[in-house]
């Protein structure tokens, strides 16, 4: 059985995320910005703590910021190994678990154990439906008409960044946070030798990356812009054929795989 519920206590370094999303704040205040969230299971260190805030490091990507310490559950520095040894990343759009706090609906994305019945710390959970090898572009657009979110990173609302981070997951592939850190990784291609699934990067008027997408077939791009959907990609950017414009310039596509 598992332990019953018990919030983190100061002294305590390390931490899982216990709900489907989470926010990741800039400031410790529910209404500072939202830099980024943290899907259920991700594991964080704790570099400080005063409740009810706690300032935060993912151990996947190294992105810091504040959450809720309500939110979050403890984790041994035992039972944090043992975590990062077991866990998968869930390849269907949502899943629907259940533990210690009742049913939870959780993004593709999340953390999950590698069988139906596993374990974070002492918790218990078990999912209802199985994980099924998914083709990771069909994955991808399970995204479609998801939300624009800044610091999104959920089915529920994403940002661009966000969205390759998410589906970059099935290939095993922690990634950083942001855009132009993104763009550091993998190698540069000539445009004409690009392949479903490389990754176009876009700089806006004062030369910095701001903008990312998915190459996909037939020189389409799935990017989150306004809401997750699908555009031309060519030489110059991207067109959005409702607006009848190139909304982004074209920096570099890269291959991270």
């Amino acid at each position: 059985m598992s332990e019953k519920i018990k919030w983190i206590e100061p002294q305590q370094r390390y931490a899982f995320c216990a709900l489907s999303v989470i926010p990741v704040r800039e400031q410790p205040k529910d209404s500072a910005e939202q830099t980024s969230q943290l899907l259920f299971g991700e594991p964080v260190e704790v570099l400080h703590a005063d409740k009810p805030w706690l300032k935060v490091r993912s151990l996947l990507d190294g992105y810091e910021g504040y959450i809720d310490h309500k939110q979050v559950l403890a984790l041994t520095e035992k039972e944090l190994k043992r975590w990062m040894d077991t866990y998968s990343f869930s390849n269907q759009p949502f899943i629907e678990i259940t533990g210690p706090m009742g049913t939870q609906f959780l993004s593709g994305g999340a953390l999950i154990g590698g069988l139906s019945h596993f374990k974070i710390g002492n918790y218990d959970y078990s999912y209802q439906t199985t994980q099924q090898k998914t083709d990771i572009w069909n994955y991808a657009l399970a995204f479609l008409n998801t939300p624009y979110l800044w610091g999104g990173k959920s089915i529920y609302g994403i940002d661009c960044s966000g969205l390759v981070q998410n589906v970059y997951r099935q290939l095993d592939l922690n990634l950083p946070r942001d855009a132009y850190q993104q763009a550091e990784i993998g190698t540069a291609l000539d445009f004409q030798d690009r392949q479903k699934l490389d990754l176009a990067f876009f700089k806006n008027a004062a030369g910095r990356i701001h903008h990312v997408g998915i190459v996909g077939p037939d020189d389409q791009i799935l990017h989150a812009s306004g809401q997750v959907r699908l555009d031309k990609l060519t030489e110059a950017g991207i067109y959005n054929e409702a607006a009848a414009d190139f909304t982004h310039s074209l920096f570099e596509i890269r291959r991270l795989f």
